[in-house]
This record gives structure tokens, C-alpha cells and sequence, in this order.
């Protein structure tokens, strides 16, 4: 755009300067400075610089890679980024008029349909933005579906940190308290819990596996908060619930997580897909959105939203949340991964994820280096370097590994632990030289 070509929009709309666009805005919180940015380069200088950054980024398919805690390194089938490609699929938004929209609405429908068997659930909404999101929604369907108005949240310690600073954030909206119960050897502490829990407790949240890849006993947390009527949240692995018993199966009220274990790559962290799975009795309050199956004048089979009347777009201010959107295409992928696991591949992979842990847990105890909380884990657990994680993991990068995430980075009391995470994807030979270079390393 030249001078004269801003010149002559500015004169058309009746205004002297783009400032004039932003008086509506105070002036005394509208920034005066110029933005700090780099002069404009050609397009093949920028391509240059882009592909200069991008070459240090790790690559997992380059590298066997033992960091997990919460985004992992899983088979994808290639049938999956076949389907996700297709135009119809990768410019769809919103299916409004489902006339028009009835393939994006069954894919949708489908989802739902399997984070419903997976969870033990019986609903389940078209997903989230992540697990993170999911999580906080929960918990505000458990202060606002309470008569009572209850303020207070009991969030575990074995729940993902950075879930509980997205609830945190949701929390500080309506001026929800946010209480942690700790853990005790490695699962959350039952007594801690018995003491916190009261009246005004809207809901309990753990996470199964927890964070630190150990498995909570989830009937004994169920007894106490069922007590005082408050809702039982558990945020949920799905890959884990290959192996282990359903939420579902233990009086969960609500069942939410991250579905990036089924066929959505790492990518930088993001994006990812949350689901959110319920009882049927908060189907109203579930946020999100709801594909339901239905028939036309004719009996065909059909798809369509329902129950809007809970939206943003149809209620504004007096939705069930402000979330109006979800991870369409995210969750396509989920749904071809799992169709393409079928139920018993699902939990062959499942089970393999538990194989190769434990072969890993093994090798580690035999070349000395402590287990912390050793019990049944899924995925991941934590070992005792007693030296500085970051600088364990750079001598790992130089020879080709990437090593298990600083738990220092989230709790100043785990100085040395790092949270090292095996999938079905590490061989044998990958868990035994990763040991190796751990132990030269050291």
C-alpha cells in the first residue's frame, strides 16, 4: 500500500489519521509508541530467516524422545492426515445448517460416540480447544449447576500444573476458590481430602493417571466427595482407559481430557483437541457443542445441533460458557485414529504403553538410579538424577536424545527429578541406550 493509496481511504471515510479509528479507546491506555518491530525484508530474505528458525527446532521422528508430561509421542496411523486433508473437512466451520453440513456433523457424532465408550460416559460434546480448557469448564459446570452456589474447587496436586493455572485464570472470574490437596507416596491424599472437603466444595478434580503417571484410586476419592454432594471431575488420559477401568465405571460425574494421544501430532505443544464427557443429568450444562442424531420427513438418518438454547450464539450472557467454537478437525483425527484402532488395537497399544514403562523402570533400577513413588504408573514416571535436570538433558541432545521433562520448571522441591515418559513408539534398543547415555551422562 503506497502513502497515496492510505491517503485516499483515509479521505473517503472522513478521517485524518488512523489514530482517528481508535478514539472510542482511552487515550490514557492506548500505547503512543511506535512498535517495536524489524524493518520490513523481500520475501525470499524472510523465507531464509523462517527456515533458519525452524532448523533448530527437535524433530521426535529424528530423535527417540522420553518427554511426555501431557503432550506424547504416539503412533498415527497415515489414513488419518489422508481424511483430515480433504478440503470439505479442513475449511469446514461451524455446521449450522446441517442441510449442508451432514459429514462434518456425523464426524462430530462420531467422536462423541467413542469418547462416550472410552470414558464410560454418557454424554459427550464435540470437544474443546485442550485438555487444559476442559478441565476449567468442568469446573465451572460444578459451581454453577449447584443450587447452593458453592465457591470452592479441591484440584489435586497430582493434577497437570499447567491445567491448574488455566483453572486458576477461569476461576478468578466469578471469584471461585481454588484449593490444592496434596499428595501422598505418589496419589492423591485421601485423608488431606476427607479434611477440605465441606459444604461449600462444588466439585473435586484428580487426574487418572496423574501427572506423574501414577494411578489414582479413584472409588475411595468418589466415597468422600459423593458425601457432600459436590461433583466428581476427573481429568483423563484417554489412550490410559485402554488398560484401565473407565471414570465412568466409578461414579464420575464429569470426565474431561486431551485427546492428542489419538492421531494429533505434538507440533510445537499445540493445537490439541479437549473432550468433555458427562451424565446425562448435566447434559444441559455441558458447554460446547452437541451433535444429535435424528431423521428427516423421509426416516434418513440426519445429524443436527441441538440443544442450542445452552449457546453463546443463541443465549449470550446466559450460556452455559463463552466457549462457541471447538477443534472440528482435531477431533476428526481422533475419531479416523480410533476407527482405525478399532477396540482391541486401541488397547494393544494401550498395554504396549505399559510394557515398554515398566521394561524402561527396570533397566533404571538395575544401573542404579532411584524410582520415585514406585507403584503402577501409566506412561510415565519420575527418577532421582540428584544433579540438574537441564543439564542431564543437553548432554542427552548432543547424543542424539531427547531426554524426560524438569519437574524443577513447575515445583522448586523436585530440584534433580525428572518425569521420563515411554509410548509404544520407544524400542528396546532405544530404552536401553537412552539408560545407557543417562548413566554416562551422569
Amino acid at each position: 500500500m503506497t502513502e497515496e493509496d492510505k491517503q485516499e481511504m483515509l479521505d473517503y471515510v472522513g478521517v485524518k489519521s488512523t489514530d482517528d479509528f481508535f478514539t472510542d479507546i482511552p487515550e490514557k491506555i492506548r500505547s503512543q509508541k511506535e512498535m517495536n518491530l524489524a524493518p520490513p525484508v523481500s520475501e525470499s530474505a524472510l523465507i531464509k530467516e523462517f527456515q533458519e528458525l525452524s532448523s533448530q527446532n527437535d524433530n521426535i521422528k529424528a530423535y527417540p524422545s522420553f518427554l511426555g508430561a501431557g503432550v506424547y509421542d504416539h503412533y498415527i496411523p497415515s489414513i488419518v492426515d489422508h481424511v483430515i486433508s480433504r478440503s470439505e473437512f479442513y475449511t469446514a466451520y461451524t455446521p449450522y445448517q446441517p442441510e449442508i453440513s451432514q459429514g462434518e456433523l456425523q464426524a462430530i457424532f462420531e467422536f462423541q460416540t467413542m469418547i462416550c465408550e472410552i470414558t464410560g460416559m454418557e454424554i459427550a460434546n464435540s470437544s474443546m480447544y485442550d485438555g487444559g480448557t476442559a478441565l476449567a469448564e468442568a469446573a465451572l459446570v460444578a459451581a454453577t449447576q449447584s443450587k447452593m452456589k458453592r465457591t470452592k474447587i479441591l484440584v489435586s496436586e497430582g493434577v497437570h500444573p499447567e491445567a491448574l493455572d488455566v483453572l486458576k485464570t477461569y476461576a478468578s472470574g466469578p471469584d471461585l476458590t481454588v484449593e490444592q490437596i496434596p499428595l501422598f507416596k505418589g496419589q492423591t491424599d485421601v485423608q488431606a481430602l476427607k479434611e477440605a472437603i465441606d459444604e461449600n466444595t462444588a466439585g473435586v478434580i484428580v487426574q487418572y493417571p496423574n501427572f506423574y503417571g501414577s494411578i489414582e484410586n479413584l472409588r475411595e476419592i468418589e466415597h468422600v466427595v459423593h458425601q457432600y454432594k459436590s461433583l466428581f471431575i476427573v481429568s483423563s488420559n484417554p489412550l490410559a482407559l485402554g488398560v484401565l477401568a473407565p471414570p465412568g465405571e466409578f461414579g464420575a460425574d464429569i470426565v474431561v481430557g486431551d485427546a492428542q494421544p489419538f492421531g494429533i501430532p505434538s507440533q510445537m505443544g499445540g493445537p490439541h483437541c479437549g473432550y468433555f464427557a458427562a451424565a446425562k443429568k448435566l447434559m444441559r450444562k455441558v458447554p460446547g457443542r452437541l451433535v444429535g442424531q435424528t431423521v428427516d420427513e423421509d426416516g434418513r438418518r440426519g445429524f443436527v445441533l441441538t440443544l442450542q438454547a445452552r449457546e453463546q450464539h443463541i443465549r449470550r450472557d446466559k450460556a452455559t460458557s463463552n466457549i462457541c467454537s471447538n477443534q472440528a478437525l482435531n477431533a476428526l483425527a481422533a475419531s479416523v485414529a480410533m476407527s482405525v484402532l478399532g477396540r482391541k488395537g486401541l488397547k494393544q497399544m494401550a498395554v504396549q504403553n505399559v510394557k515398554n514403562t515398566f521394561y524402561l523402570k527396570d533397566k533404571l533400577k538395575k544401573a542404579g538410579i532411584s524410582i520415585i513413588d514406585d507403584q503402577p504408573v501409566f506412561n510415565e514416571f519420575v527418577v532421582d538424577l540428584n544433579t540438574a535436570v537441564s543439564d542431564v538433558n543437553k548432554k542427552l541432545r548432543k547424543r542424539g536424545i531427547i531426554g524426560g521433562y524438569d519437574l524443577s520448571a513447575v515445583h522448586s522441591n523436585k530440584s534433580g527429578q525428572m518425569l521420563v515418559c515411554v509410548t509404544e513408539l520407544r524400542t528396546k534398543e532405544e530404552i536401553e541406550q537412552f539408560v545407557k547415555e543417562l548413566e554416562e551422562a551422569l
